[in-house]
């Protein structure tokens, strides 16, 4: 059998009328280092992938908002809405004035005539409290003998309370001392006696009240220009967008985008969103501002800060714990960052063994 040298020599290559593989005929377009490749892969039109390819994937925030339900409509330049307050009376930050005399002081040295964080007092006669220190757990339950009145011109007088503990001959006796102040306090109930009657000095009638808050949005703007004579450059790319937009986009492809990117900066500032400080240069520069998400949970959420895996289980039974004091709600929402999320997986892989 014949052997044919099929070495190419591309300054003399000869076209064969017919399909023989000859020396003269054949064509080497896969050696990048033959000098002649580059040129001669060049004499034709590149394979181009049509479909631009979605590198990062789904770049929307796809209605994080509406999803939370943190979403409502207005037409104004200040929205105004109430909360409202907790059902059952509690007081933090009170005193003990007399261990041994079983006197407590709520909003002490307060009174709506020097301070306007005056807090009332409502604790009627006959009413039966819990006392607690948070700060070391000590605990215990008693029976208002005496409730001071809401007296305006004597602030030591001022939200008095003389109690009964159930438990103990005196406060002293419970484990409380003369000047322990932050103790809590919340009305459980009430005792009174066989046959007594409830006259309008011995019983306060609470007025339900609220909280009020405002908010005020901004304006925001964007706007996608071409020029007239690029209108005229048509480059065809079949696209696939994040609002659900398929085909084929030329320059409109951009419109398209700065849409998308418009959406997104409209739900970032409602949720990203800040106050101006008094003092601030954006308040200097006529700026108001606005509050978003995050700023209202940190203004008024909870917070955790340094948790940390190692023991994670505790700090997360202290999550709990404080979750259960804001009314035993049904669902709460914990916003994460990626750290505390790997925090929250290292923890739980820990439980479980990996």
């Amino acid at each position: 059998m014949a052997t044919v040298n099929v070495t190419p020599n591309f300054g003399s290559i000869k076209p064969s009328q017919k399909q023989q593989a000859l020396d003269t005929n054949y064509l080497n377009f896969t050696d990048p280092s033959n000098a002649d490749f580059v040129s001669f892969a060049q004499q034709y039109l590149p394979e181009v992938y049509e479909a631009e390819v979605e590198r990062y994937g789904n770049r929307t925030l796809s209605g994080f908002l509406r999803m939370v339900g943190a979403e409502m409509p207005m037409s104004s330049d200040q929205v105004i809405w109430s909360e409202q307050n907790r059902l059952h009376v509690a007081y933090t930050g009170v005193d003990v004035v007399s261990a041994a005399g079983n006197t407590l002081l709520i909003a002490s040295d307060l009174n709506p005539s020097v301070a306007t964080n005056y807090v009332a007092n409502v604790i009627s006669k006959n009413q039966t409290i819990v006392i607690m220190n948070p700060a070391t757990g000590l605990e215990v339950k008693a029976i208002v003998t005496v409730s001071g009145a809401n007296d305006t011109s004597s602030n030591a007088a001022n939200g008095a309370l003389t109690v009964a503990p159930y438990t103990a001959a005196t406060l002293a006796a419970a484990g409380f001392t003369d000047g322990m102040d932050d103790l809590k306090i919340f009305v459980y109930g009430s005792e009174y006696k066989k046959g007594s009657t409830l006259t309008g000095d011995d019983y306060t009638s609470i007025q339900p009240s609220f909280t009020q808050f405002n908010n005020s949005p901004v304006i925001i703007r964007n706007k996608y220009a071409v020029n007239g004579s690029d209108t005229a450059q048509i480059g065809w790319v079949e696209i696939a967008t994040e609002d659900g937009a398929d085909g084929y986009y030329w320059y409109l492809k951009a419109e398209s985008e700065t849409r998308l990117r418009f959406e997104d900066y409209l739900e970032m500032t409602v949720v990203e969103g800040e106050l101006a400080a008094a003092g601030s240069a954006a308040l200097a520069a006529g700026k108001k501002g606005t509050q978003g998400l995050f700023a209202a949970v940190e203004d008024r959420g909870n917070i955790l800060n340094n948790f940390s895996p190692v023991g994670g289980l505790g700090s997360f039974d202290n999550i709990l714990k404080n979750l259960d004091t804001q009314g035993a709600i049904e669902e709460n929402m914990l916003f994460l960052n990626r750290q505390l999320s790997l925090d929250f997986d290292d923890m739980l892989a820990g439980l479980s063994a990996g």
